[in-house]
C-alpha cells in the first residue's frame, strides 16, 4: 500500500518575538510534524483563511496604523506564497477573516468594533475596502466597555453573515447587499448572550441548523438555533472542569465532520475541552479534557482526514499533535515541534 504522502498547514503568529510572518509545516501520516519554512514575511499574521479552490491565502495584519490594520492576499503556488495586494482592513487591529465560495471577504477588526467587506478578483486580489459595518453597545465587565468585533462568519447555506462582538455581547446578523456592496443588518439584527458571557467564535454543526458559539469571558459554550427566522440561545455549558477557580479564557471551537463531538481551547486551563454532540437535538455533553502540553491555545485545527487534532500553544512556542479517536472523540499526544508564536494552524 502507498504510504500516505504528509499534508501540509500553513500556520499565523504574532511577529513580536521570533516570528518573521507565515509558516509552513506538515504532518505524516503517522501524525509526527515537521517544518517547511517561512512562506510570506509579514506583520502579526495572526489569523488565515483560504478560497474554496485553493488558490488564494488571505492574512491579516493586526496592526494599527492611522486607524487601520490590513488583509494580504498570496497566491498559493506549490510550497510557495506569491504576495499579490493589500487592502485596508477598515479598522484597528482585525483579528479575524472568512472568505466564502463567491469570494466575498469579511474581516473582523477588535479594536474598532467594526466589520470590514471586501472581495477577490480572479487574479488573487483583493479589491481595496468595499465598506464597513460599525458594532455599538457594550457589555457588563472590564473588556466590554465598547464593541469589540473578534470573528464574522458567513452562513453555510444561506446569504448571512454572522459576527460575534465581544465587546457588546451579543452576535450580529446581516446580508450582504451586493448591488451596493454593503452589510445590512438582518430583521432580528442581534442576539445578545448571557450578561458577561464575551462571546468569541463559533462553529456550525454540518447538518446547518445548529450553531455553537464560544464565550470567552464565562467560559461556555451556547448552543443556539434558528425558529421562524429567529435565533435564540437553547442551552449553555461550562468549559471548565468542577471547581476550577483560577484565571482562564476560552479561545478556539471547532466540530469533527462527522457531527459527533465538539471542540474548545481554554487558554490558562490550558487544555482542549472535549464534548459529545446529541444528534437528535445538539445538546453536548462533557467527555473530557486533553491538556494541550503547553500555554495559551489560542487556535487548533482537525486535519482534513479528522485523524488528528493540531494545538498552536502562542505562549509556549509549540505546536502538539494528538491522535483523535473518531468513536470516542477523545485524544492522545503523538508529537510536538517549535513554532514561534503561532495563533493561526490552516490546512
Amino acid at each position: 500500500m502507498e504510504e500516505e504522502k504528509p499534508k501540509t498547514f500553513y500556520v499565523g503568529t504574532y511577529t513580536n518575538g521570533d516570528s518573521k510572518g507565515i509558516y509552513q509545516y506538515q504532518i505524516d501520516a503517522k501524525g509526527i510534524l515537521s517544518k517547511i519554512g517561512l512562506v510570506a514575511k509579514t506583520n502579526n499574521p495572526s489569523f488565515l483563511a483560504k478560497t474554496k479552490d485553493n488558490a488564494t491565502l488571505i492574512a491579516i495584519e493586526e496592526t494599527n496604523e492611522n486607524a487601520t490594520g490590513f488583509v494580504k492576499s498570496y497566491a498559493i503556488k506549490k510550497d510557495t506564497l506569491l504576495f499579490k495586494s493589500k487592502s485596508k482592513s477598515g479598522g484597528e487591529h482585525p483579528c479575524f477573516v472568512s472568505v466564502n465560495a463567491k469570494n466575498q471577504v469579511i474581516v473582523a477588526n477588535y479594536t474598532s468594533g467594526n466589520i470590514g467587506y471586501l472581495k477577490l478578483d480572479n487574479q488573487n486580489g483583493l479589491t481595496n475596502l468595499l465598506a464597513t459595518q460599525q458594532h455599538t453597545g457594550k457589555g457588563t465587565t472590564s473588556r466590554q466597555e465598547a464593541p469589540h468585533a473578534h470573528s464574522a462568519w458567513f452562513h453555510p447555506i444561506k446569504n448571512e453573515v454572522i459576527s460575534v462582538d465581544l465587546g457588546t455581547n451579543e452576535l450580529w446578523f446581516s446580508s450582504i447587499d451586493e448591488k451596493e456592496n454593503k452589510l445590512v443588518l438582518s430583521k432580528q439584527a442581534k442576539l445578545p448572550m448571557a450578561e458577561g458571557a464575551g462571546p468569541r467564535h463559533l462553529v456550525f454543526h454540518p447538518n446547518t441548523k445548529w450553531m455553537y458559539v464560544l464565550n470567552e469571558l464565562n467560559n461556555t459554550v451556547s448552543l443556539v438555533k434558528e425558529n421562524n427566522d429567529m435565533y435564540n440561545v437553547v442551552n449553555s455549558i461550562s468549559m471548565l472542569p468542577e471547581g476550577y477557580t483560577a484565571f482562564t479564557k476560552g479561545a478556539d471551537i471547532h466540530i469533527s465532520n462527522d457531527g459527533q463531538f465538539l471542540y474548545a481551547s481554554n487558554r490558562g486551563h490550558n487544555s482542549i475541552v472535549i464534548y459529545k454532540v446529541n444528534a437528535a437535538n445538539g445538546n453536548l455533553t462533557l467527555v473530557g479534557f486533553e491538556d494541550v502540553r503547553g500555554a495559551n491555545p489560542r487556535n487548533f485545527s482537525l486535519t482534513p482526514d479528522q485523524k488528528f487534532l493540531l494545538v498552536a500553544n502562542q505562549d509556549s512556542n509549540n505546536i502538539i499533535s494528538f491522535k483523535r479517536d473518531v468513536k470516542t472523540g477523545k485524544l492522545s499526544f503523538i508529537n510536538e515541534i517549535a513554532a514561534p508564536n503561532p495563533v493561526c494552524i490552516l490546512f
